[in-house]
């Protein structure tokens, strides 16, 4: 199994680093997983909101960490295409693989938070067609040296883009989703997908994954030459209960952060949170080492995926703390998937 990473910051003003301070931290997060052997570095893209709103421009981000580091792979999860300009996000992006010589994962998305769209005053209504429209000017702008877009929402003639990506034709794309026409979509014009454990049980990701395999296999390509991504809120400390201790006042500040001026994608559960189905389902992994290795194989029974992206940073837990937790992770657990 392969091991990714991956960020969606929760911040929390009052017991983190100010702005300048807190993104030294990620930057030093980056690195070390650079060090230490996962194979790519993911941000999001959030607006407004405590939940997700530090990084507003995964390319600016990735930027930076391209220039730290030199081997990882560094990808967006997502940016929100509906939101945007499509030939900005072609020059962003574009910057970002030439930046880090060709070490750009392009990942992609509708957006899940209506106040993005109220905001930018993009009718949420128009984010499929918005969405479909954006990637086919990308992927002109990338591939093309003169090129023109008549389409419903943008028109231009004979336009050049700089810089071309590194990576040709382009960079890798994923796309993010849940459901059989995100994901049957992504199939169908040959990208990887991103998929998340805590936010969706096991049986919600079945159509869509079926619908992926089903539109690679349209194009006559074989579905074993493409990925998915699982994202998982992970915790690793040599003390199961300082580990379960910190973990799950993370997680539960992590989920009501979530809420906090979003609507829920799926209704909450009647009750308090299970801890201990989200650990048997390997939604959640958190423990020693031993018991860590016990959560991903749960994971790994539920779920269908090739690459595990692990998210350290949640919760408002300090960064030494990731830091050391990372290291631990490293050297105990990434082993037992070899």
């Amino acid at each position: 199994m392969r091991f990714h990473m991956h960020l969606l910051p929760t911040y929390f003003p009052d017991r983190m680093s100010p702005f300048e301070g807190y993104y030294r931290e990620v930057l030093e997060e980056v690195a070390l997983a650079e060090e230490l052997g996962w194979e790519c570095f993911w941000f999001t893209e959030h607006h407004f909101l405590p939940y997700g709103g530090a990084i507003p421009n995964p390319a600016g981000f990735l930027s930076a960490a391209a220039a730290r580091t030199s081997t990882i792979r560094l990808g967006s999860a997502i940016s929100i295409l509906p939101l945007h300009h499509a030939v900005q996000i072609a020059e962003d992006y574009a910057m970002v693989d030439a930046i880090s010589g060709g070490r750009l994962e392009f990942g992609i998305g509708l957006g899940n938070t209506a106040i993005d769209f109220q905001v930018f005053g993009v009718d949420r209504e128009e984010s499929r067609a918005r969405f479909e429209e954006s990637i086919e000017i990308i992927l002109k702008a990338w591939t093309r040296d003169r090129w023109s877009h008549d389409g419903a929402f943008w028109q231009m003639q004979d336009v050049s883009v700089f810089p071309r990506p590194v990576q040709q034709p382009h960079p890798p794309i994923w796309v993010a989703g849940v459901s059989p026409e995100s994901l049957g979509w992504a199939g169908r014009h040959g990208c990887n997908i991103m998929t998340v454990a805590h936010s969706f049980p096991p049986e919600a990701y079945v159509p869509g994954i079926a619908a992926w395999r089903a539109g690679i296999e349209e194009t006559g390509s074989d579905p074993r030459n493409f990925h998915c991504k699982l994202h998982l809120r992970v915790w690793v400390d040599e003390d199961s209960e300082r580990a379960r201790t910190v973990a799950e006042a993370a997680i539960a500040q992590y989920e009501h952060v979530a809420t906090v001026g979003r609507e829920r994608r799926i209704p909450k559960p009647p009750g308090p949170y299970d801890w201990a189905g989200m650990l048997a389902s390997g939604r959640n992994a958190y423990g020693t080492p031993e018991e860590c290795i016990r959560a991903i194989q749960n994971t790994l029974r539920n779920y269908e995926f090739d690459i595990l992206s692990t998210t350290f940073n949640y919760g408002g837990i300090p960064h030494d703390q990731v830091m050391a937790a990372m290291r631990l992770f490293a050297r105990e657990v990434m082993p037992a998937f070899a």
